[in-house]
């Protein structure tokens, strides 16, 4: 599918109060057909979120400390993880320790499919996604770990508000990109 149909189809799923707010922009490049372009997401004329090939070592090291040292991000630990660590120390880690090396094992894995999901937006694979996303369910998209499915499914006219809202918990584990949607969805009602 060419860019400019595929553009007007994710157009037209916009919900109504972010229509003429959100674009979706891409550029090419004719003569170099190997190099892939840039596509971002623009919220207000401004680039909310570009998506672009990137050097995926040093952005994970950098995203797994922005991580740990973010107080906003929740990550909920569950019984079974601390479990899991207490017999892999053979019960030799005090309580509170065994809560501390599981929350750390769970960002670090956080921190490694965020940044998998960043560095798979590129122009190609931001049209395979698309394309995708106009093929799933729209309960697929939003339940996804890929943060364009996400995206595109909280700009959706199909999500309403109360879907929006009961999904508030869910997305302080998501990328910041995708809670920026989330907020701006939540502000048009």
């Amino acid at each position: 599918m060419s860019w400019s149909k595929l553009k007007q189809r994710l157009e037209s799923f916009l919900c109504p109060a972010l229509i003429g707010r959100v674009e979706y922009r891409a550029t090419g490049y004719r003569y170099l057909p190997d190099k892939a372009g840039l596509c971002y997401i623009a919220v207000d004329k401004k680039n909310v979120l570009n998506m672009s090939d990137a050097a995926t070592a040093v952005k994970w090291y950098q995203s797994e400390l922005e991580i740990k040292h973010d107080a906003d991000i929740h990550v909920p630990i569950g019984i079974d993880e601390i479990e899991a660590v207490r017999i892999e120390t053979k019960g030799n880690v005090p309580e509170e320790r065994l809560k501390v090396i599981a929350r750390g094992r769970k960002i670090a894995d956080y921190a490694k499919e965020l940044m998998s999901a960043q560095s798979a937006l590129s122009k190609s694979n931001f049209t395979v996604e698309a394309t995708k996303f106009l093929a799933l369910p729209i309960e697929e998209s939003l339940e996804s770990r890929d943060i364009l499915l996400n995206i595109l499914a909280l700009v959706d006219r199909r999500v309403g508000k109360k879907r929006i809202l009961d999904m508030r918990e869910r997305i302080k584990s998501k990328h910041p990109v995708v809670q920026y949607f989330h907020e701006l969805r939540l502000r048009t009602f």
